[in-house]
């Protein structure tokens, strides 16, 4: 079984990063685990032609279809997300929109292999869960609409940078037994 663990973050070495570090080595016990980076990808801005409605395929050619074909390969994904403005980060956001061929609210679409399991673990600067509920939120709904099924969540608050990942530690680890 395979694992991809998500920094939906453009910050390669920040507390997402320290985060999924924590996930993929717990996860690397029982799973051939594989971290990327939103920021490993360059995708562009979804143009909105709506031709994916049609075709099933988007009209531009670049990192969305290498990080799908990441998503294709895993049977567990987890999207490792921090808060931006009370949402995901931009780069990440940009994806979700590039994921349209596979949205199953239009006919044709494409489709990702059947049975895999989506996990969500957002975190944030303050102290308001809400915040963590919203993108939590948004990441279940994306997973949703390529009929991942959403398996679980974790959202953490007060979380401002790396040094605030180590007293919580424990917490990522026991979230991570149940995937």
């Amino acid at each position: 079984m395979k694992a991809l663990i998500i920094n939906c973050s453009p910050v390669r070495n920040g507390a997402t990063a320290e985060m999924c570090s924590i996930i993929e080595a717990e996860l690397s016990q029982r799973y051939e685990t594989k971290s990327v980076c939103i920021d490993d990808y360059s995708i562009a801005f979804c143009k909105g032609c709506r031709s994916c409605h049609n075709t099933a395929k988007c009209v531009m050619t670049d990192g969305a279809q290498q990080l799908m074909a990441e998503f294709e390969a895993a049977d567990v994904i987890v999207c490792v997300s921090p808060s931006y403005w009370a949402d995901v980060p931009g780069q990440f956001k940009a994806f979700i929109d590039r994921c349209t061929p596979y949205s199953n609210t239009h006919e044709p679409h494409a489709s990702l292999s059947k049975g895999k399991k989506g996990f969500a673990v957002v975190l944030r600067t303050g102290p308001n869960m809400k915040e963590c509920e919203r993108l939590i939120q948004t990441i279940e709904h994306f997973y949703g609409h390529l009929e991942i099924e959403c398996c679980g969540h974790l959202g953490l608050c007060s979380i401002g940078s790396k040094i605030d990942v180590t007293p919580r530690t424990m917490e990522i680890r026991d979230f991570c037994r149940n995937i």
